[in-house]
């Protein structure tokens, strides 16, 4: 595992050659900009010399000849007639010339085609040469400035970037399965609030996965006890009986087969956890939790009226776009659904309302049952009613589901005692939209 000073100073690398890269690029671009500007100002400048020449002196080669010395002195410009062929003329007119330690410029100009004479002025530019030298020898003293400075830059801001990380590390460090606090970001920069958010929302999972993994380990291995104690007691006394008849071997082995029918269902709903706990692993998606629910709604309506039971629904806000894991929803929903059918009789109604209220969105199932046992732990595993056929795991996934989406449940009796009120309550994070 690499330590933080080699993080850092591989950092600090990375950073400054992107950076030097970055400086000599803009700087050759820089330098590059500057020269052409001034080679085309030259050129420029011996074009209006040459057109100066022509429409001051009617016989320019006669005028060159009698005032080459003026033209020297005053227009800083040697200017004289030459022949060139035309195998040897290029298009290129302006071109660049080093006698010793100065710099000329050279441009022909067309004087006379059919006699291949060309107009030719030179001047000296030695001075704006130098100027140019001195502005590239001032870009490298620049960009030597500015690597050390980016240096600088670099290590700092490694030291920055690192000291959260190294905060991070050592909070996590402090972590186990018996201690999953979620980390403050308050301790943090701003830019690492939302890592130190999902690192919550992660722990806040693997603490939960190995709550309900541990109760669900021992009350699996205390109701599988059960019906392993009751078959080894039956057939215990079967075989004791000294006068056991076929009737008394029928007996203990039906009493067997009903006890691993009861293991198997046992061992089905763990399953199902296990199922279950896969779902907290969905990509979480944007959707319309109300559409979403008005869906639902149309099975649950179909499902009640085909169990002789009334449905209803009121859902509001009208909207409501929520980043969540859409199968863990629908788990929680389907339960509360399925406890309203298990407990409510014939001929009465379910009811399903969903409102946003306190930074919350709540979706309520309401029955017309008997009531719950409020006294008792509802989310415990393997909990279930005298009246319960199933093994007592739905709302111990509920609980994990909800738990693994930053939600909250409630159950509790009706007001008017005249049933049961089940209530998931979703935070509105700020990214909702209503």
């Amino acid at each position: 595992m690499l330590s933080q000073k080699s993080i850092r100073t591989s950092f600090l690398i990375k950073l400054s050659a992107a950076m030097a890269a970055l400086l000599l690029l803009f700087s050759i671009a820089l330098y590059s900009y500057i020269t052409h500007g001034v080679d085309r100002e030259l050129h420029s400048s011996l074009m209006k010399q040459a057109k100066y020449l022509f429409a001051t002196y009617p016989d320019v080669k006669k005028g060159i000849e009698e005032n080459g010395e003026i033209l020297r002195k005053t227009l800083n410009i040697n200017a004289r007639i030459v022949y060139i062929p035309k195998s040897h003329y290029q298009s290129t007119h302006m071109r660049k010339i080093k006698r010793g330690k100065e710099y000329f410029i050279e441009l022909l100009f067309p004087y006379n085609f059919e006699n291949q004479t060309y107009l030719n002025i030179s001047a000296n530019v030695t001075e704006q040469k130098h100027v140019q030298q001195y502005v590239y020898r001032a870009i490298v003293l620049m960009n030597i400035f500015g690597m050390g400075l980016i240096i600088l830059y670099a290590y700092f801001l490694s030291g920055m970037l690192i000291s959260p990380i190294r905060i991070l590390s050592e909070k996590l460090s402090r972590r186990n399965e018996k201690m999953m606090d979620p980390i403050r970001t308050s301790d943090l920069p701003l830019e690492f609030e939302p890592l130190s958010t999902s690192i919550n929302a992660l722990m806040m999972r693997i603490q939960n996965f190995t709550k309900y993994k541990k109760e669900l380990f021992i009350g699996a291995a205390h109701e599988l006890k059960t019906p392993l104690a009751v078959m080894k007691t039956k057939t215990q006394v079967t075989l004791l009986k000294r006068k056991s008849t076929q009737a008394d071997y029928e007996e203990a082995l039906r009493q067997n087969i009903t006890s691993i029918d009861e293991m198997n269902k046992i061992i089905g709903s763990i399953l199902e956890f296990g199922r279950a706990e896969g779902a907290q692993f969905e990509t979480p998606q944007d959707i319309d939790v109300i559409e979403f629910l008005k869906k639902k709604a149309n099975d649950y309506e179909m499902l009640c009226r085909a169990s002789h039971r009334e449905f209803s629904y009121h859902l509001q806000p009208e909207r409501c776009v929520m980043h969540i894991q859409p199968l863990l929803l629908t788990q929680i929903l389907q339960n509360f659904v399925q406890n309203a059918l298990k407990f409510t009789p014939e001929g009465k109604s379910i009811a399903l309302n969903s409102y946003a209220y306190d930074k919350h969105l709540a979706i309520e199932v309401i029955d017309e049952g008997k009531g719950i046992e409020e006294d008792k732990d509802l989310f415990a595993p393997f909990l279930r009613s005298r009246d319960s056929s199933g093994v007592g795991l739905g709302l111990f996934l509920a609980k994990s589901a909800a738990d693994s989406m930053g939600a909250q449940i409630e159950i509790h009796n009706r007001s008017d005692r005249q049933g049961t009120l089940a209530r998931v309550r979703l935070p509105l994070y700020p990214f909702c939209k209503i």
